[in-house]
């Protein structure tokens, strides 16, 4: 059962400035966040259709319609719920956005992320549905698949293995400053970059976004939590057309995350990654890029995606980096 929903209000008649376009605000959908237990978590009844494999936070329009589904995987010790602002952004935009809780403690091996995703993904055709209210659809048709950070990793591992199985499940891919591993040189197994360039054999279209601090130490403690060599650039650079590439320039690694994240892995990611001065425009810039995205890729309607490759928006961030295969 759908569990903790969480309504956010509409946008004004002011939310979208005429100096900021909607793809950077609230869309025209009201939308709603709701937890969802696991199989784990539920009791010893009989569950028809059954739990997920994993907890998800979804995020989904409250209006009547059929909407794309987008999962997003979070990153290395993160929890879903610190992209709770980036989820209902892109979720008020017209998509049903699926995040689901991997695990809370890991070591460096991605392998049962991996596998975990893609119980998740085989799991929307049956178990879905009753999850949503009778109004609102899933177009199991449309479904991309994003990552932050090793989420990015475990997204670019997964969609390689289904392009190879051949399988017709994913429309598209999305990487929000994906991660191969801890330095240059220095893969966490299984490793996704070949270092061959246009290696991805992937078949759906893609987005990488990057962040320009994200490779950058914060201080000699800690390494840089995007370091160059496994970071945006080489998953850009393996990728085949059609591909996208943004890197914002003076945000971090974490700076998508919401502007308030709780406990002690909150409080951590506040001090980890060299940060911009805020988290909001960066994440605003995000959801923006991803909702431009999804509406060119999933709904045929391509105005914005093309705006930002032509520089004819007014961005929330200075980008360093804007390039396309096509």
């Amino acid at each position: 059962m759908a569990m903790a929903t969480a309504s956010f209000p509409p946008p004004s008649a002011t939310a979208a400035s005429a100096t900021s376009p909607i793809v950077f605000e609230i869309g025209k959908f009201n939308a709603v966040l709701e937890k969802v237990e696991s199989a784990g978590c539920c009791s010893s009844g009989r569950h028809l259709p059954p739990p997920p494999p994993k907890p998800l936070l979804i995020g989904r329009p409250s209006d009547a319609g059929e909407f794309p589904v987008l999962l997003l995987i979070h990153g290395y010790l993160l929890y879903n719920t610190f992209y709770s602002q980036l989820i209902h952004q892109i979720a008020s935009h017209g998509f049903i956005v699926i995040a689901p809780q991997l695990y809370s403690v890991a070591g460096p091996d991605t392998s049962e992320e991996i596998k975990a995703t893609a119980a998740v993904i085989n799991w929307l055709p049956e178990g879905l549905r009753q999850h949503l209210p009778p109004h609102v659809n899933p177009n199991l048709n449309k479904i991309a698949l994003s990552g932050h950070s090793r989420g990015g990793k475990t997204s670019f591992a997964l969609a390689l293995a289904l392009a190879e199985q051949k399988s017709p499940k994913l429309s598209a891919l999305i990487g929000l400053d994906p991660v191969d591993g801890t330095g240059s040189g220095k893969q966490t197994h299984p490793p996704v970059l070949k270092y061959i360039p246009h290696s991805f054999d992937l078949g759906v279209p893609v987005l990488v976004i990057g962040s320009g601090l994200g490779e950058l130490k914060r201080n000699p403690l800690f390494p840089p939590c995007a370091p160059k060599g496994i970071n945006h650039e080489e998953f850009f650079e393996e990728c085949r057309n059609p591909a996208h590439y943004f890197v914002a320039k003076d945000y971090g690694h974490l700076d998508l995350l919401d502007d308030e994240t709780g406990g002690l892995r909150g409080k951590a990611s506040y001090c980890l990654c060299k940060n911009g001065e805020s988290r909001e425009p960066m994440r605003r810039f995000v959801g923006g890029a991803v909702v431009a995205f999804l509406k060119a890729y999933l709904n045929g309607e391509d105005g914005d995606l093309r705006a930002f490759e032509d520089g004819d928006l007014c961005l929330p961030v200075h980008l360093q980096t804007v390039e396309s295969l096509l």
